[in-house]
């Protein structure tokens, strides 16, 4: 995991370049995986895919994947000291209407009691094939 850093006045969460991340694909991005801004919390999508190997989980099982994305966006709101409690809006973004039921019964167990707005959307298609599901977050850490 790398070290926040401060940018434009916004402290970044697991700053990374997408060469690396995407050595596949012809790129150079400088990009993060949370944005802290005052007391609001913006968590890139997160998909079926381990932070700390980058190694993608639960191929063909979009039950799995969404586990992988829930762990990952409550693991990002802890190292930017939110918590689940403090999410406003989930997007959720899946390829096949009919793994809406299974992503939002496990997204249901991480959100219980918290009452987000949410926005779903069905997609042609992910970054990479294997990935069947993406939840991006906005949290508001309490004054």
């Amino acid at each position: 995991m790398s070290e926040p850093i401060v940018v434009g006045g916004h402290k970044r969460i697991r700053p990374f370049n997408t060469k690396v991340t995407y050595p596949e694909q012809n790129l150079d991005n400088d990009l993060c995986q949370a944005v802290v801004a005052g007391n609001t919390v913006y968590v890139r999508g997160q998909i079926g895919q381990n932070l700390d190997t980058s190694e993608s989980v639960g191929i063909g099982d979009v039950g799995a994947q969404t586990e992988q994305a829930m762990t990952n966006i409550a693991m990002l709101l802890e190292e930017s000291g939110a918590k689940l409690e403090h999410l406003v809006k989930l997007t959720i973004y899946i390829v096949d209407p009919r793994y809406r039921e299974t992503v939002y019964r496990i997204i249901g167990k991480y959100t219980k009691g918290v009452h987000p707005i949410s926005t779903g959307l069905v997609v042609s298609a992910l970054a990479r094939p294997e990935w069947l599901v993406e939840v991006d977050a906005i949290a508001v850490i309490p004054q």
